[in-house]
């Protein structure tokens, strides 16, 4: 008795475009990075590096940067409760986080260009504004990409049983803050 195979037409296996283009968002912004801080090392040791202190507000924005992970995993703790009110003050409490991290960088920018440290100059002067600007632009679009998701939780399309976005914009919120500290750090032991 012969037995029949049958051929089951299997679906490709696919991903979410949103998903998929926030994640080569974060790859892409990981070789910018990357390729930013190799080149720091590299030039720095050719010589004709001026050593200078990074102003207080740059520490302080790496506080404000972890405040604003804390916050935003906390949209995404109360949003799987369904505690919707919760989820909308934890995302307006990120995006102040993010502006006031904004403020912060511009005001450390400022304290620099009160100490004599420009954009063109020194080359370390000009790493230090092309890395921290870069990364201040990155927070600019997660702003975009948190106010987007504000607009849905107001639209009840953020909720517990519709939480990709959110998580999508807590992972790139979470990279953003972490690649801060990291560039904080770097900047900070290899002046």
């Amino acid at each position: 008795m012969a037995t029949i195979k049958q051929h089951t037409q299997q679906e490709p296996a696919t991903i979410n475009p949103v998903k998929f283009l926030t994640w080569l968002i974060i790859v892409a912004s990981v070789m910018l990075f990357a390729s930013l801080t190799s080149a720091y090392i590299v030039r720095r040791g050719e010589g004709n590096w001026l050593q200078f202190d990074i102003p207080t507000m740059f520490a302080i924005s790496v506080v404000i940067a972890i405040l604003s992970s804390v916050t935003i995993q906390f949209a995404i703790w109360r949003n799987k409760k369904d505690e919707l009110n919760q989820t909308k003050i934890a995302l307006f409490l990120t995006l102040g986080l993010g502006v006031a991290f904004c403020i912060s960088q511009w005001l450390g920018w400022k304290d620099l260009v009160a100490n004599n440290i420009h954009f063109v100059g020194n080359p370390s002067e000009s790493f230090f504004y092309v890395i921290s600007g870069l990364h201040f632009l990155h927070i600019v679009g997660g702003m975009v990409f948190l106010l987007v998701i504000i607009v849905k939780a107001f639209q009840y399309k953020v909720h517990k049983t519709s939480s990709l976005a959110l998580n999508l914009c807590a992972t790139y919120w979470h990279f953003l803050a972490a690649t801060w500290i990291y560039l904080y750090f770097f900047l900070l032991l290899n002046r």
